[in-house]
């Protein structure tokens, strides 16, 4: 059974590409064509452009994130891919409402993930493997509830099974399951606590994660409030993004009965630093 290392970019996965060598490092990067969220180094851009092989303008996660990447990949092979840009994934015809509006992502149906990430590994594995792997997933000691709520959904051989397109006739689709992965969770097997992961990138500075770094988009909606607005006064362009999504697809939000807009002007009480908050705040994106 070939393995793989589902790489997000954070300091749990990365740790386990640099700990736990496998057949495959995987790395979807989740990207934008709008010019908001641009990424300011023409040279970088075209290095990640030739990774991917597609045009590379820049991605609704920091931009930090390339760089951690880009660091990683010199010490391990990573395989670099992407799907379409989030925006295609929003306005798609598939996703239009009775208004004509587009239903966003949110803490209800996080479609986000299923078509930014899953997807395209899907793609590659089918392109590249096509038999059932071992896929690493970064879940901590003391993250033992998200674990649980993952293999709640295999299947009876304790795979992970996706639904797909098997057979197309006229306009009706023929779906059917496959099953593709068997998710292991090497830190959590092993004891490795979120400490662990910190104090080791504390001793390694290899890949530069610096202070106030998160993986996820900016704007990830399981975010609390105080903590995206936080990010607008780091990140403005790309909070506005997020802004700029919801006001194309009124009355629609990421956030129940919050839009991006108020989070974006909310005027804190007090400042607050990224070390107010925990690895709670930092949004879900695993795979």
């Amino acid at each position: 059974m070939k393995t793989i290392n589902s790489l997000s970019g954070g300091k749990s996965s990365s740790y386990i590409a640099l700990n736990y060598p496998a057949d495959y490092n995987i790395f979807s990067l989740v990207r934008t064509n709008d010019k908001l969220c641009k990424y300011p180094d023409a040279k970088v851009r075209q290095i990640v452009s030739d990774l991917i092989g597609c045009e590379f303008v820049g991605t609704t996660e920091q931009d930090n994130i390339i760089e951690i990447m880009l660091n990683l990949s010199e010490q391990v092979d990573i395989k670099w891919i992407t799907g379409k840009p989030f925006e295609d994934i929003i306005n798609g015809d598939w996703n239009k409402g009775k208004n004509g509006s587009h239903y966003l992502p949110n803490m209800m149906v996080r479609y986000c993930t299923t078509e930014l990430k899953m997807k395209p590994i899907f793609k590659w594995w089918q392109d590249n493997i096509n038999d059932v792997c071992d896929m690493r997933i970064g879940f901590r000691k003391g993250e033992e509830k998200r674990q649980v709520r993952m293999l709640d959904k295999l299947n009876a051989n304790g795979n992970e099974e996706i639904k797909i397109v098997v057979d197309s006739s006229g306009k009706r689709n023929k779906w059917g399951l496959v099953e593709w992965r068997k998710p292991s969770f090497p830190l959590i097997d092993n004891g490795i606590t979120a400490k662990d992961v910190h104090d080791y990138w504390k001793e390694n500075k290899t890949v530069n994660f610096k202070k106030g770094y998160y993986n996820n988009c900016v704007g990830c909606f399981h975010r609390n409030p105080m903590f995206l607005n936080k990010m607008a006064q780091e990140h403005p362009n790309k909070m506005e993004w997020f802004s700029k999504m919801e006001k194309m697809n009124k009355p629609n939000t990421f956030i129940k009965d919050l839009s991006y807009e108020k989070i974006i002007n909310f005027k804190p009480q007090i400042e607050m630093d990224f070390e107010d908050f925990g690895d709670c705040d930092s949004g879900f994106c695993g795979l």
